[in-house]
């Protein structure tokens, strides 16, 4: 097992999870993918993309933030970069830091049984 423990939360996370979950971080629930300028153009060079070109691919604007655009399966979203067929990221080397963080997201220090729902790599601390 892959255990992660934060300080300040009260789970740990079993990284290995991730390979049984089909992505339940990456799809489900419409929502933001936020980018900052730095993980943008990494994106858009790891893809052999201009940002301009990338931006207007894989983008859209929300207030003053970008945010990775999603598709709709069925009845579920999931991010662009999400490959359903070998459970992952096509971009994961270069993630962005929403994507790298998670589950440790200030949001979920006092919904862990919501976390739960969605992650099955999570375990009371």
């Amino acid at each position: 097992m892959s255990i992660i423990k934060k300080e300040d939360f009260p789970y740990t996370f079993d990284s290995s999870a991730c390979a049984t979950c089909m992505g339940r971080c990456c799809t489900g629930e419409s929502g933001y993918i936020y980018v900052k300028r730095d993980e943008i153009e990494a994106i858009a060079k790891f893809l052999d993309l201009n940002v301009q070109d990338f931006a207007m691919k894989y983008l859209f604007k929300k207030g003053y933030k970008y945010s990775i655009k999603e598709r709709k399966v069925d009845e579920s979203y999931e991010c662009i970069f999400y490959d359903a067929q070998n459970n992952g990221c096509t971009i994961y080397d270069v993630r962005p830091t929403q994507c790298r963080t998670f589950p440790f997201w200030d949001y979920y220090k006092t919904r862990v049984e919501e976390l739960k729902l969605e992650c099955p790599g999570i375990i009371d601390a």
